[in-house]
């Protein structure tokens, strides 16, 4: 009678380590959004709870989400070298461009 008991309570344990481990993995896009100060920290942390109801179905792409904003860069790329580069390259087409005549 009493090995019901601790069966039955080891059960429940098991039971509620498994939810809180769902409920913890769920929140982890949000606590790197959060960490990266990300401009759309609420939206991921809504679809994270959606995430959750569809058995984590799209919590790889919240992941990516979040990862994909960085504090320094921004949305990945600094466009400043990349202007630069561009207005380089279009001033040496114009000069080698011959006048109409």
């Amino acid at each position: 009678m009493i090995l019901d008991y601790i069966a039955l309570a080891i059960l429940i344990v098991v039971i509620l380590v498994f939810v809180y481990g769902l409920i913890a993995i769920h929140d982890i896009p949000y606590e790197i959004a959060k960490a990266r100060n990300h401009p759309h920290q609420d939206a991921i942390m809504a679809a994270g709870w959606v995430s959750l109801f569809t058995l984590h179905a799209i919590w790889p792409f919240l992941w990516i989400w979040a990862m994909a904003y960085r504090p320094d860069l921004g949305w990945g790329t600094d466009h400043t070298q990349l202007q630069a580069r561009v207005a380089e390259v279009e001033k040496q087409l114009l000069a080698r461009r011959s006048p109409i005549e």
